[in-house]
């Protein structure tokens, strides 16, 4: 059997379509007003106060392919697992279908020979076992036995396992995961998930959203059940196809051979390769979705993948830009898919090139300097080991032998955009190339405290954001949502129709609005801009929202950026003031106060350069 990640792309959406869910399309990598991570990583999270009960537009039962960006394991990138974008396939129930429907689904798909075909003996499941707080999953294994599931191939499983929980309080539920056996030949008897876990590779899971958490000890039903599912589309075709590495797949075969020919045989290395294919496609999506390369939140990892991906192609002898080449591979393959990058695909060329460019100049100049700094510090671990004691306070700083200075880190960093990761990679990895007889180690807390003085951002980008950001400070951040478009209305008026959303991120503490214009608002226009939003605050305005058909909304003249995002059917807000003024009349997701009352006294901060003809806005409400 060969299968391509196309072909289940679109047989998944085409079955539960015939299922009569929605097909909506993917949310953007990077998440609409929550500051609690820089991307989406799950299927799920774009969708929560749908989950949480908010009405969705498109209805209760919804299909999609949503794009996903994980940061944690990008040091792992190159082995035959991790990436850092992937897309998860999902489909969801809002109060309507729940544990019968989705598991006679989910095996319909998989084994009915119009969809994926897989014999059902290569199947097996797992189911919670219950615990002191929630009973044992009966009615799921019960379930799975109607369909022909053998006993012997479902296993109960502790919560760790099988148990899906939004945090410490508020929705939760059980989850059967269903598995397919990687051995050769049929599994045997008896074998499943819980008794030979290496066998058995997940491919798809199915939440339960039944229970809300109100304590530590106590459930209570939802009211409106929900049912969350994902299967992450290169997982699947890896596992489908029986392969040992998801690289050996479609999306990155071709990507592949491509940089081996590039670099010629003798010169190629798998891992090399594997890291510019995995960051170059995850790149370019990220640019696609309105990311930049910067020096601080997604613009850090962004600039950080660019950059990994350009020192491979170097280590494999090659330095050229080529980035570029590489990037119109995967815009070849995904702007069918993706409104996003067939609308960006010249910015994204753009976007790569300049970074390649700026890149190429400083990445020799730092590692000549990473190399005298290696050589200063050898000399001088050698010297102290000499001596034994220290008389100098240069000495006494040197105690941590075979440590490179975490502020050397920081300067490297500073001075040459030389990642701390990438100090890391070349003292560990290609120590020998610096004299070393064994890998250095970096002074992270160091480098660290250095990053935190000058208030970048490090690799621990999301530390310090609000948990949940809407969630957690409903009100303040809601008020403040509101006021961001109300703030764009004011910039429309005060500055000209030419200006558009270019990015937001909101906090319960501030907002941060990015927005279109070529140069730099002066004192009076932010005056107005701030007189705006207090005036249509103080106008006691209330918020509707309608929905309509976006084509009509598109053509009546709705204010909205990032249209390609949103389903057919949107949510149109409209601010109107007791004197009957229209403050704004907008595109969006929601939520927003229902009223102004109580919002307080909108202020700007600050107004700055974000990137080329971006400009950026930071501003409070002041109670």
């Amino acid at each position: 059997m060969h299968i391509t990640s196309a072909e289940i792309r679109s047989k998944y959406l085409e079955f539960f379509k015939s299922k009569n869910h929605a097909v909506i399309p993917s949310a953007s990598l990077v998440p609409e007003n929550d500051p609690s991570v820089l991307f989406n990583t799950a299927g799920m999270q774009p969708l929560i106060p749908y989950l949480l009960g908010e009405r969705h537009p498109s209805g209760v039962r919804l299909a999609d392919v949503q794009k996903c960006v994980r940061t944690g394991d990008i040091d792992d990138v190159g082995d035959d697992t991790h990436l850092t974008f992937f897309e998860m396939l999902g489909n969801w129930s809002l109060g309507d279908y729940f544990k019968a429907d989705s598991i006679a689904w989910s095996w319909e798909f998989l084994t009915d020979k119009k969809w994926l075909a897989l014999d059902p003996r290569m199947i097996s499941v797992t189911v919670f076992e219950g615990d002191e707080n929630a009973p044992r999953d009966e009615e799921s294994a019960t379930i799975w036995k109607s369909l022909g599931m053998p006993t012997d191939r479902i296993a109960y499983l502790p919560v760790e396992d099988n148990w899906w929980a939004a945090g410490p309080t508020g929705p939760c539920g059980p989850d059967t995961e269903i598995f397919y056996y990687m051995g050769e030949g049929l599994p045997p008897a008896g074998s499943n998930k819980g008794t030979d876990s290496k066998m058995w590779m997940e491919i798809w899971n199915n939440v339960f959203m039944q229970y809300n958490r109100v304590d530590e000890k106590t459930l209570v039903n939802l009211p409106a059940q929900c049912v969350d599912t994902g299967m992450g589309l290169e997982r699947c075709t890896v596992t489908l196809n029986h392969m040992k590495s998801v690289y050996e797949t479609d999306s990155f075969a071709p990507v592949l051979a491509r940089i081996r020919e590039i670099v010629g045989e003798s010169n190629y290395n798998e891992k090399s390769a594997r890291i510019i294919a995995d960051h170059t496609r995850a790149a370019t999506h990220m640019i696609a979705d309105g990311v930049v390369p910067k020096n601080v939140d997604q613009g850090y990892i962004l600039r950080r993948l660019i950059r990994r991906a350009i020192r491979e192609f170097y280590k494999m002898g090659y330095e050229q830009a080529i980035l570029s080449e590489i990037s119109r591979m995967y815009i070849a393959q995904f702007e069918g898919i993706y409104e996003s990058v067939k609308m960006n695909k010249e910015k994204i060329l753009e976007e790569l090139k300049r970074e390649e460019e700026k890149f190429g100049k400083t990445l020799k100049d730092g590692i000549n300097q990473l190399r005298k700094i290696v050589q200063k510090k050898k000399f001088n671990d050698e010297c102290y080991l000499e001596d034994k004691f220290p008389k100098s306070k240069e000495q006494i700083d040197l105690i941590r032998l075979n440590e490179f200075s975490g502020y050397d880190a920081f300067n490297l960093f500073e001075t040459y955009w030389f990642p701390i990761e990438m100090v890391e990679e070349e003292l560990s990895h290609n120590f020998a190339n610096y004299g070393l007889q064994k890998p250095m180690t970096v002074g992270k807390e160091d480098f660290y405290e250095a990053f935190q003085k000058h208030q970048e951002l490090s690799r621990t980008a999301s530390e310090g954001k609000f948990k949940w950001g809407l969630a957690d400070s409903w009100v303040e951040t809601t008020a403040l949502h509101t006021a961001c478009h109300l703030m764009l209305a004011g910039l429309r008026k005060v500055l000209g129709d030419h200006v558009h959303q270019a990015g937001s991120n909101i906090t319960s503490e501030r907002l941060r609005f990015d927005f279109t214009h070529g140069e730099k608002v002066n004192p009076e226009q932010l005056k107005a801009v701030e007189d705006y939003v207090n005036e249509a605050i103080s106008a006691r305005s209330t918020m509707v929202m309608t929905e309509m058909d976006k084509a009509e909304a598109q053509r009546t003249g709705v204010s909205g950026s990032f249209w390609e995002k949103y389903p057919d059917i949107v949510k149109i807000y409209t601010m109107t003031g007791a004197n009957g003024t229209v403050y704004t009349r907008e595109l969006c997701g929601g939520p927003h106060v229902e009223t102004s009352e109580g919002m307080g006294v909108f202020k700007i901060q600050k107004e700055e350069a974000s990137s080329a003809g971006v400009r950026r806005i930071k501003a409070v409400l002041v109670k």
